[in-house]
């Protein structure tokens, strides 16, 4: 990743998808970026005498050879993505005319930029915080309208306007307390009022627990709800995995043990992600390599937000414990083969015919449960949650501070550690390692 001096270069990038595409874009970012381009754009306008946001049809070209046929975009600093002045060039989309301009720019005086180095540039420059700035990732990698969802409030500064009110009235306190140690010598003073700061202390703890509360939903969102389908042998899972999905995923055969492996796929529902998972049937055997499809097939049934279990209509053999799963999963038994013999029963399908609404009725219920939340900002990132904890934490100790009657400097000290642990999420308190570990995580072009 770039140092802080690095962030001085001029740099740039293919923005657009990797692969040949009717259109591609080249994003140039840096104090030279305008000057860089003219060096190789002709048009009606030299680029450096056009105004802010305006585009302009020309051509690339050097020592009398033409690349393409182009339309620059210009944004002038501050007012651009990453704060500094932006061209953004939308060429054809051949691979080689990508290559070839990248080459061209390089050679004109621009560098190539690292992963995530424009983004990086937009919160160096104050353009955004460290959290809007994560969401810009999350929200390329969005495989749901609900993720969607959470990273463009993210992105729009949900958690950031959150985490500012709190920090304003936590450092506004930390401040007066800290005004005290001055007139350490006159002890009969007292700046922070006590109770007011109790009040502020339940208000903020309140406010942190709602949002760590929320990562459940959240992280659920962001990496789909994980839903295990788990049975004895020849329950007809495999034949559910397709029947949810609509495709014929998985191998289905009368032959008792077909599935050997998980086999997984996704599929929507009222807009969240959900990961499905077929597994190995559950019985007792000798066979080595059918004991090793079982032991997966209990992995997935661990780390299932759902759990779907397939009974035989004709042949019930339940396989999971309910005392063994975690709190937080849910169970759902479903009698398959309703065709051949009914079961009285909330959930009994024949996947085989594809009459699966019941299931599908409860699954829509469950999945909606686990990602509802009463607090319009949900917390989708591990980092953010970490963080959040600590705060917690170190609030507890002040409370506990306050009402033990500790001194304003020890009481200070934790306020300081909820304050860093608070800042670590916007971005104002922040390490040149953790920022790298970030923006290494982005696409380059972004």
């Amino acid at each position: 990743m770039s140092t802080l001096m690095e962030l001085k270069d001029t740099i740039c990038a293919i923005s657009t998808a990797f692969g040949s595409a009717g259109i591609a874009v080249i994003r140039v970012s840096g104090s030279e970026a305008i000057a860089v381009v003219d060096r190789l754009f002709s048009g009606r306008h030299r680029l450096s005498e056009v105004a802010s946001h305006s585009a302009h049809y020309g051509t690339i070209e050097r020592a009398g050879t033409t690349l393409d046929e182009v339309i620059c975009t210009v944004f002038r600093a501050p007012h651009s993505f990453t704060g500094e002045d932006t061209v953004e060039i939308a060429c054809h989309g051949s691979r080689f005319i990508q290559q070839e301009l990248l080459r061209w720019l390089t050679d004109a005086g621009a560098c190539l930029a690292d992963r995530g180095e424009f983004t990086k540039r937009a919160f160096m420059n104050g353009r955004m915080d460290l959290a809007q700035a994560e969401s810009v990732a999350d929200l390329i990698a969005a495989e749901s309208a609900a993720e969607k969802d959470i990273a463009l409030n993210q992105l729009r500064g949900g958690i950031s306007g959150k985490i500012g009110e709190l920090r304003e009235q936590l450092l506004t306190f930390t401040s007066l307390l800290e005004l005290e140690l001055d007139f350490a010598d006159h002890e009969e003073l007292e700046f922070a009022d006590r109770t007011q700061l109790m009040d502020i202390l339940q208000k903020a703890e309140a406010m942190i627990k709602s949002l760590a509360d929320s990562f459940e939903a959240g992280n659920a969102i962001k990496q789909g709800v994980q839903v295990a389908i788990v049975g004895a042998p020849n329950a007809g899972k495999s034949t559910l995995l397709n029947a949810l999905l609509g495709d014929e995923r998985a191998i289905v055969s009368d032959i008792r043990g077909t599935t050997r492996d998980t086999v997984e796929d996704t599929m929507m529902l009222n807009g969240v992600l959900v990961r499905l998972t077929d597994t190995a049937g559950i019985q007792q055997t000798s066979d080595r390599i059918e004991q090793m499809g079982i032991e997966r097939s209990l992995q997935a049934l661990r780390k299932a937000h759902i759990v779907i279990e397939l009974l035989d209509s004709t042949d019930p053999q339940p396989v999971v414990d309910e005392e063994e799963l975690g709190e937080r999963q849910v169970l759902l038994r479903v009698y398959n083969k309703k065709d051949i013999r009914s079961q009285k029963s909330e959930i009994s399908i024949s996947a085989k015919n594809r009459d699966i609404q019941p299931l599908l009725t409860r699954l829509e219920e469950e999945v909606g449960r686990l990602t509802q939340h009463s607090d319009s900002v949900l917390v989708s990132n591990i980092r953010h949650y970490e963080a959040l904890s600590r705060a917690a934490k170190a609030l507890v100790s002040v409370r506990e501070g306050l009402e033990d009657g500790l001194s304003g400097e020890l009481i200070a000290m934790d306020l300081h550690d909820a304050l860093d642990a608070l800042g670590e999420i916007t971005g104002q308190v922040s390490s040149q390692e953790v920022l790298n570990t970030i923006f290494e995580r982005f696409c380059i072009g972004k």
